[in-house]
């Protein structure tokens, strides 16, 4: 979707934006008056100071409704965990929103019709108000253990018609693509060092496909091989190299993991490793970090560029 409204949705189906010293100075918070805090900075020559906001807000919004403002945005809990972080998240393309006009105040919408194209800002909620307002949802348990706070930094950037907001991010997007293409070449090359180095010191009889992942099969099964499109049921435990399990079939409750093969619903490493596998094989899968999780990784267990392993046995072909 090019223009996001859902935020903390985003944030949590998956850097610090510079602005975290905004938090530290610049004097005490000030409150809204239907409840979240805030301190709004504007920049004049590469320096920020304060801006003042009216108590009934800001009365120049009414001329941006309609327009969508590309800005960067970074939560954390109240002992100041990084919840998300849209730089990293969405590797440097700024999130895209939708000005509209307000129809509840004291959550997300009201906060953002504080900033001008250019301020930064540091608001603060209470989770229990920003959930029921902004998300119509209960606060995560996680999220109260943390504290009674959500705080979130926002970098305003550009303010622009839909059309050149459209115009914009596709190329943005296409220079995205030719950086991540051109890194992609770079890793896998470092990658597969990594790769035969494991398997040499492990002494694994290995093959390797044409996209560079490495398999080997550790009980041969007798059924055929899947195909694009069919479902497949896998039991699983994936590690990184030096052995730290982050996921496995037994800590998602025993079961076999089942998915369509080849249409994107798991990493591609899994996509083209399964469908080398006939059915009852049971092997390992060396994945290099192109086919896995990337550049950006995967929550607190996989790093940015991990080679993962995978032993795996193809339980079922349906």
């Amino acid at each position: 979707m090019l223009f996001q409204r859902n935020f903390l949705g985003l944030a949590l189906a998956a850097g610090i934006l510079g602005l975290a010293s905004c938090n530290k100075g610049g004097g005490d918070f000030t409150k809204a008056k239907s409840g979240f805090e805030y301190k709004l900075f504007k920049s004049e020559g590469g320096k920020y100071s304060e801006r003042e906001v009216a108590p009934t807000g800001d009365p120049t919004y009414k001329d941006r409704l309609g327009k969508i403002l590309a800005l960067n945005v970074e939560y954390r809990t109240a002992k100041d965990s990084v919840l998300f972080n849209s730089r990293k998240a969405q590797m440097g393309v700024p999130m895209r929103i939708k000005l509209e006009e307000l129809k509840t105040k004291g959550g997300l919408e009201e906060a953002l019709s504080l900033l001008q194209p250019g301020d930064s800002a540091v608001f603060r909620f209470n989770v229990d108000t920003i959930f029921a307002k902004s998300f119509k949802a209960p606060v995560p348990p996680f999220m109260k253990k943390a504290g009674n706070t959500m705080t979130m930094f926002v970098k305003a950037d550009k303010l622009q018609s839909e059309q050149e907001a459209m115009a914009d991010q596709q190329k943005m997007m296409e220079e995205q693509q030719k950086k991540m293409m051109a890194y992609a070449e770079e890793q896998i090359k470092k990658d597969d060092v990594i790769l035969q180095d494991y398997i040499k010191k492990n002494n694994l009889k290995a093959e390797k496909s044409p996209s560079g992942i490495y398999y080997v099969v550790n009980k041969a099964g007798t059924g055929a091989k899947p195909k694009q499109g069919q479902t497949v049921a896998v039991t699983y435990k994936g590690s990184l190299l030096d052995g730290k399990v982050f996921d496995s079939s037994e800590k998602q409750g025993g079961k076999p993991i089942e998915f369509p093969l080849g249409v994107g619903q798991v990493i591609p490493g899994w996509d083209q490793g399964i469908a080398l596998l006939n059915k009852g094989t049971q092997a390992t899968l060396l994945i290099p970090s192109t086919l896995g999780y990337g550049q950006r990784g995967a929550g607190a267990d996989i790093p940015a560029d991990a080679v993962l392993r995978f032993d795996v046995e193809l339980v079922d072909v349906k």
